[in-house]
C-alpha cells in the first residue's frame, strides 16, 4: 500500500474535502496548495499524477492528531482542573 494509498483512504474515513486537509497541514506549519494536493490523489496512469511522500503524510497524520484532540497542552499544565482544598484541609 503506498502513501497516496493511505492519504485517500483518510480522507474518505474522516469526510474531508482539499480546504480541510490544507487547514490540517496549516497547523504543523506546512503550506501546500489545492492543486499540489489534487495530484496525490488522481490515478497513477496521469500525467500529472504525484507520489504522496514521507514528509507529507507524516505531517497530515501530526495535523489530524491536532485536529481531532487539539493542540497539546504545555509542559507543567495539565488538562485536570485544581481541586480545592476542602475548609479542615490548611
Amino acid at each position: 500500500m503506498t502513501n497516496n494509498d493511505i492519504f485517500k483512504k483518510l480522507r474518505v474515513a474522516h469526510k474531508l474535502r482539499d480546504d480541510d486537509i490544507v487547514k490540517i497541514l496549516a497547523l504543523v506549519d506546512f503550506r501546500i496548495s489545492k492543486s499540489e494536493l489534487n495530484a496525490f490523489f488522481r490515478k497513477e496512469d496521469h500525467p500529472k499524477y504525484m507520489e504522496c511522500g514521507d514528509q507529507i503524510l507524516r505531517n497530515f497524520l501530526n495535523g489530524l492528531i491536532i485536529h481531532l484532540r487539539g493542540p497539546m497542552p504545555k509542559k507543567g499544565e495539565s488538562d485536570k482542573p485544581k481541586q480545592k482544598k476542602r475548609p479542615s484541609e490548611k
